[in-house]
């Protein structure tokens, strides 16, 4: 996986925290440096973890699977992607807490992040570089994050579902990519 991959997958994963950032916002009277530092702390922070332990856990069983592991990464892209999809149209509007403590944060860190767990099980089969790239997925996540709380406080809801529905599209995207390589069909 290349370096635009890597930046094209570390923008979708992203695109949940972003979303969530958003809603923060929306939540926040008032924005600070330290809410928005905050945010992207929790987030980007969650974000980077989650690839390096769903690394480690592919990598215990790399072995077993390495048959069909390119149908793997197609599966758990497009099944994460369709969900974002989803959710991108769905009404029902997910209440956030104003607050920005451990309580609060904690649960919607490791929930943005779900996906980033299973990413790192496919970079696993894939020639990836896991500290590289677990530390730009970190970073982009923290600064659309941080950025996501004073868009959401600034121009309101109007964004989340797009940020979604972006974020979706490439992860099916990539996914398929991966499959179609292993294919010999690119």
């Amino acid at each position: 996986m290349g370096i635009t991959e890597l930046f094209i997958l570390a923008l979708g994963l992203a695109m949940d925290a972003f979303a969530v950032s958003i809603c923060k916002g929306l939540s926040s009277r008032n924005v600070e440096l330290k809410k928005s530092l905050i945010t992207g702390l929790w987030f980007g922070g969650f974000q980077a973890l989650m690839p390096v332990i769903g690394f480690f856990i592919g990598s215990a069983f790399e072995k077993y699977i390495t048959a069909f592991d390119h149908w793997i990464a197609f599966i758990l892209l497009a099944l994460i992607g369709g969900n974002m999809v989803k959710e991108s149209f769905s009404k029902e509007e997910k209440e956030t807490s104003a607050s920005f403590g451990v309580r609060a944060m904690l649960p919607m860190a490791i929930a943005t992040s779900i996906d980033a767990l299973a990413i790192g099980v496919t970079f696993a089969f894939l020639s990836v570089d896991i500290f590289a790239a677990a530390s730009l997925i970190g970073v982009i996540t923290f600064a659309l994050s941080a950025l996501g709380v004073y868009i959401g406080n600034a121009f309101g809801g109007k964004y989340k579902s797009k940020a979604e529905l972006a974020g979706g599209v490439v992860l099916i995207l990539l996914g398929l990519k991966i499959l179609l390589e292993h294919l010999g069909i690119l």
